[in-house]
């Protein structure tokens, strides 16, 4: 009789290690559900976000000393852009700009400056050079005020711009009259000490899935009173550059564009039709027809599972069913919830599916059970019970007050080698006291449990000694507790 028991004790501890390697990682099993939240990375991109532009035209000054156009003529420049695309959202992106131009421009002085005459008035032209490289955002003004009953093609958009940059140019002015400023060349490297400004608009036509045409404007603030050629001004005369007090030399460009899209996607994010696509699925979802037959053949063992797709058409009255109308049964011992006494626990038919103890050998008839006193374990350098080890210990106190009255149980506890001795031991003794008030709390008579403390002098991997010689589960599997049978 006791050597039943105690084959089966034996048996119970070989559990404890796995019951230890996985506690720890299993402790936050509760979550609030963002742990299934899928992350947004790559894979999950629906749409190609990225694109090169380029693009040239015409570029030309207006707002400054020495114009592009005024009496003396026009004078239209170019302008040439290549651009790399971020597309954000499919409202806003980021676009960073090189761009490359040239203006031409004159300027005449007139009586307002200092008084001078007609005689002396002065005529200069100008050839100014430059180079910019720029930050702008993309504002998609067609998705971000296009209407949800819009369901024209989309095809085409309006886009706004605004960003900053730095720039280098460079000059060649040349004098008409020789009583003015000597002819003049000046140069401003590109570099972070010359800020310029610009934004504008542009019109998008969609060629297709990979091609984009656009005609842009924009206006340019360099920022500098000398991008126009008129020079400094000096004492001895008053020069070009006041002609007009302005401080800034701006100009605008009218270009020609067109973008690549890339990627592997059919669509590109700037084109993405956010409010017609969801009016489109609310649309689809209302014209569904809403007059369908449910439970044709009728619901015979009234279980509340149609008989069209019940899998247990003769279900007791009263049992509780799956999604499939099958009778539950929690502990899959073979008897459903309704007639199991033991509805956690895995037992017997003949038993209302509850396990009984034979009392002639004092070992649990059902194998099955024996997991219910196997995988108590301990993390390191810890006294306190896992949740999964809790969740055992509870099946095993209802296994353990149905135990013969006159029997005692050894409750060992043991550690691995890291620490001292003293310590070790005085740490078995603490877990295996949480076992036995754990087990007592639950209602298991507290006369049939005897804790001993043995430290790291039973372990189930003698070759961890010292610790550093075992992998970690090895160790995890050391700080175990199990039973012996010992009346």
């Amino acid at each position: 009789m006791k050597l039943g028991l105690f084959t089966l004790m034996l048996s119970v501890s070989g559990l404890f290690y796995a019951q230890d390697n996985k506690g720890t990682s299993d402790s936050n099993a509760f979550t609030s559900g963002s742990a299934k939240v899928e992350k947004f990375n790559n894979n999950a991109r629906r749409f190609n976000d990225w694109s090169i532009s380029l693009g040239g035209g015409t570029a030309f000054l207006h707002h400054s000393d020495l114009t592009s156009f005024n009496k003396d003529g026009k004078h239209f420049g170019w302008n040439a852009y290549a651009e790399l695309g971020k597309q954000i959202s499919d409202k806003f992106g980021l676009i960073l700009q090189y761009q490359k131009g040239e203006t031409k421009q004159t300027g005449r002085l007139g009586q307002n400056v200092w008084g001078a005459s007609p005689a002396v008035h002065g005529l200069a032209t100008a050839t100014t050079k430059y180079d910019q490289i720029s930050l702008l955002g993309d504002f998609n003004f067609s998705n971000l005020f296009r209407r949800i009953d819009n369901n024209s093609p989309f095809r085409w958009a309006l886009h706004g711009y605004a960003g900053i940059g730095f720039q280098g140019y460079s000059y060649e002015r040349k004098d008409q009259h020789p009583t003015q400023e000597a002819n003049r060349d000046f140069k401003q490297k590109l570099g972070i000490d010359s800020f310029f400004y610009q934004g504008g608009v542009g019109v998008k036509y969609n060629v297709s899935k990979r091609i984009d045409l656009e005609a842009r404007a924009m206006y340019i603030i360099p920022g500098d009173d000398e991008f126009d050629g008129g020079g400094e001004t000096v004492k001895e005369w008053p020069g070009y550059n006041q002609i007009v007090k302005n401080a800034s030399d701006n100009l605008m460009t009218l270009n020609l564009g067109v973008t690549f899209k890339l990627g592997k996607h059919n669509q590109h994010l700037a084109w993405y039709d956010s409010y017609n696509t969801a009016l489109d699925k609310l649309s689809a979802l209302a014209s569904r027809p809403t007059d369908f037959n449910v439970c044709d053949k009728g619901d015979a063992d009234n279980d509340g599972v149609c008989d069209d797709w019940d899998r247990e058409l003769n279900t007791p009255i009263g049992a509780r069913v799956d999604g499939s109308g099958k009778a539950l049964d929690m502990d899959f011992d073979g008897v459903i919830d309704l007639k199991d006494k033991c509805v956690t626990v895995p037992g017997l038919v003949e038993n209302y599916g509850c396990p009984y103890i034979d009392e002639n050998t004092l070992v649990i008839v059902d194998e099955n059970t024996k997991k219910f006193f196997e995988g108590i374990v301990f993390d390191l350098d810890k006294a306190t019970l896992t949740p999964k080890s809790i969740e055992k210990l509870n099946i095993a106190a209802d296994i353990l007050k149905k135990s013969n009255k006159n029997s005692r149980y050894l409750v060992i506890a043991a550690t691995d080698t890291r620490a001292s001795d003293s310590y070790n031991l005085e740490l078995s003794n603490r877990r295996a006291q949480s076992v036995i008030n754990y087990l007592i709390s639950k209602g298991v008579n507290p006369n049939i449990l005897i804790g001993e403390g043995r430290g790291e002098k039973d372990l189930k991997y003698p070759e961890c000694l010292p610790a550093t010689k075992c992998p970690e589960w090895k160790n995890e599997a050391n700080r175990r507790v199990y039973f012996e049978l010992i009346k």
